[in-house]
């Protein structure tokens, strides 16, 4: 019997199958808490750096970044906190971030809303450009979703840019609706969804 490479190829899909209800869903892709030594071993700073650059156009900034400079204390250490990482089945690549923590924000538009008991704030999703629109962020965001419903929350916070093309679209896509419009250069949009 002589395999061919199109053979080769519908079994290493096969194997990173998932079987559900008579259905086949494709995945190539895991997702896991960060731990200390992930930090590290996926360089996730420089991941998240890397992307900040090309989306935005600018690296560090301590105001906006002291979270990625500090991950350990703001999204391992904390027993309410979490940080997902998505990774390449094949290669062990990072190809996607979600960070979780409590509620920690000063805004004045939202003095008295949101406290850190009820409300995660949803941090730091980036996905690779070559994974995007392959379900990466929405496995993230279901994972990250679940994980908030067993730590007792019961409102999600974010914040997204509308010159980020699709983020405004994608978070809509998954229940989340828009609390304050900026109207800022970076077309700042806050939103919640309640779980």
């Amino acid at each position: 019997m002589c395999i061919t490479k199109l053979d080769f190829f519908i079994q290493k899909v096969l194997n990173n199958a998932i079987y559900s209800k008579g259905e086949v869903h494709i995945t190539y892709f895991n997702i896991k808490q960060m731990t200390e030594e992930d930090v590290k071993h996926y360089s996730v700073k420089n991941f998240i750096f890397k992307i900040i650059n090309e989306e935005f156009g600018y690296g560090y900034v301590p105001e906006y970044h002291h979270d990625i400079i500090n991950m350990e204390d703001y999204y391992i250490k904390p027993d309410k906190s979490v940080f997902l990482l998505a990774t390449h089945n094949n290669t062990g690549n990072l190809i996607g971030t979600l960070g979780i923590r409590a509620y920690d924000k000063n805004y004045d538009i939202f003095n008295g809303v949101y406290n850190s008991k009820s409300t995660a704030s949803i941090w730091r999703v980036f996905i690779d450009k070559r994974w995007r629109r392959n379900g990466v962020g929405s496995k993230l965001v279901s994972t990250a979703e679940k994980f908030c419903k067993d730590k007792g929350y019961k409102n999600l916070y974010l914040h997204t840019q509308k010159i980020v093309d699709g983020s405004l679209d994608f978070w809509l896509s998954k229940g989340y609706i828009i609390t304050r419009d900026m109207k800022n250069e970076l077309g700042t949009v806050h939103m919640e969804k309640i779980i």
